[in-house]
């Protein structure tokens, strides 16, 4: 979705509220991805010489977990909000997706929000203890002894790093 922000600075009097579909699959999200439309609601108001922009969405983020690599489905919710005066459209540091003529990029300042909200590390539970080294199954599942763990066998090619601690 574009929004002219140019035009709405100059002429906008009424509140702008608009509700559209954005497809965020082609997105990876360190390894999450969204893989059904998200609908998002947009809405802008004039204050005096600013205009105050919100934007809302819920996602449902797939990816999996950085410690066993069971499926990770979480609900992720972007609620943003930016206040912009007319002097920030000439501003080359200007932080949201604008082009030239002074239209958002609405579908793109979205994908950049759920980036900053999605975890880098999804895990299925806070406690996941991850992979057994020996059997690989789930430390949970696992039946190995634990004096199994302690003689895992060590992968050479880090062998020197151990001679260097002693």
């Amino acid at each position: 979705m574009q929004f002219d922000l140019r035009k709405f600075i100059a002429t906008g009097r009424q509140p702008y509220h608009a509700e559209f579909q954005c497809d965020l699959s082609a997105h990876d999200y360190a390894g999450a991805r969204i893989p059904q439309p998200v609908t998002a609601v947009f809405e802008a108001e004039t204050d005096g010489d600013e205009v105050r922009m919100t934007l809302r969405a819920n996602a449902s983020v797939h990816g999996e977990c950085a410690r066993c690599l069971d499926p990770v489905i979480r609900e992720e919710t972007v609620d943003t909000e930016w206040t912009v005066k007319e002097r920030d459209l000439d501003d080359p540091d200007f932080d949201l997706p604008l082009d030239e003529k002074g239209h958002l990029d609405v579908d793109e300042w979205l994908n950049q929000e759920f980036m900053f909200q999605i975890p880098t590390v999804l895990l299925c539970s806070a406690d996941c203890a991850g992979l057994c080294p020996v059997c690989g199954k789930k430390k949970a599942e696992c039946t190995c002894q634990p004096a199994e763990h302690a003689e895992a066998p060590v992968d050479t090619r880090l062998a020197i790093l151990k001679s260097l601690l002693n």
